[in-house]
């Protein structure tokens, strides 16, 4: 090459800054709720520190080579953190793009007069932010997915409350999908409720569960299994006609375990198991009488 590219790029890291940060904010997508220009600028302003530090002519044509470690580094920490934010992936590719419009644009104006340099420089610069575009998705992408995982176990928290409906009574209604993964927390949960309330029936309301085959069934034995083991004698509610049928096609043997067909009827059972009796309060009325 006939001039030092990545000294030149150096000396206009400036232009290159105040370029990139006009593409960003020229953007119909630009997010300024997620993050503020100022804090944009940042961000930026710290790649490209990072990048230009780093760049010469021999590593301008090897995305692989390790003086870019800072670089990937910085690029790795400005996806997860977009990912966390709510960015989407256009957007965070828009940020990484609209740098190789600012690097290409200064070149254009230094090397106008040079073609054939311009055109290999050109090629080169696109390559190498091409190859941060693509860490930059692959970062995004595992950012949020931890954000899915995390989500998701917030809501099997959320979705498996155990609720003590009578002293010595506790129930956990399941909605959804009973899975390997939630049954080890509707587990933990129920158990633990039990030891905190001391309770000796736990009822497992199963009418929010969309349909029931043999691998829910096992999840729902292996439940009942460990509350006994806890010394607490478990109820399954909730058993529609179709999940009945289900059962019975499948040849699955609940029969050792009480099951009854509304969370009401199961309530009912937990009360005679702890021989208690409620009754509808009959409201007193008085006659007046008169004496003749």
């Amino acid at each position: 090459m006939k001039k030092d590219i990545a000294k030149l790029l150096q000396r206009k890291k400036k232009q290159i800054i105040d370029l990139w940060m006009k593409n960003q904010l020229a953007d119909a997508s630009l997010r300024e709720d997620l993050m503020s220009n100022e804090e944009l600028l940042e961000q930026s302003d710290e790649l490209v520190n990072a990048l230009l530090s780093k760049l010469t002519d021999d590593n301008l044509s090897n995305a692989e080579s390790t003086d870019f470690d800072d670089v990937y580094e910085i690029l790795s920490g400005i996806s997860i953190s977009r990912a966390r934010q709510g960015f989407s992936p256009r957007e965070t590719g828009v940020y990484i793009f609209s740098l190789k419009d600012a690097l290409q644009e200064i070149v254009q104006q230094e090397l106008r007069n040079d073609p054939v340099t311009l055109y290999e420089v050109s090629i080169k610069i696109s390559k190498l932010i091409d190859s941060f575009g693509v860490v930059t998705f692959e970062t995004f992408i595992k950012g949020r997915e931890e954000v899915i995982l995390r989500q998701t176990d917030e809501i099997a928290e959320i979705s498996t409350p155990v609720i003590r409906v009578w002293d010595g009574i506790v129930a956990l209604p399941i909605i959804g999908t009973l899975d390997s993964a939630r049954t080890q927390v509707v587990m933990e949960s129920l158990l633990q409720e039990i030891v905190d309330t001391g309770s000796g029936i736990a009822i497992l309301d199963i009418s929010g569960v969309p349909a029931v085959d043999s691998l829910v069934a096992q999840h729902l034995i292996k439940t009942v299994s460990a509350t006994r083991l806890m010394g607490a004698e478990c109820i399954i509610s909730g058993i529609r006609p179709e999940i009945a049928q289900t059962v019975v096609h499948l040849g699955i043997d609940l029969s050792n375990i009480v099951t009854k067909s509304t969370l009401a009827s199961a309530l009912k059972h937990a009360f005679t198991l702890l021989q208690l009796e409620v009754r509808r309060k009959q409201k007193e009325t008085s006659t007046l009488k008169s004496n003749i």
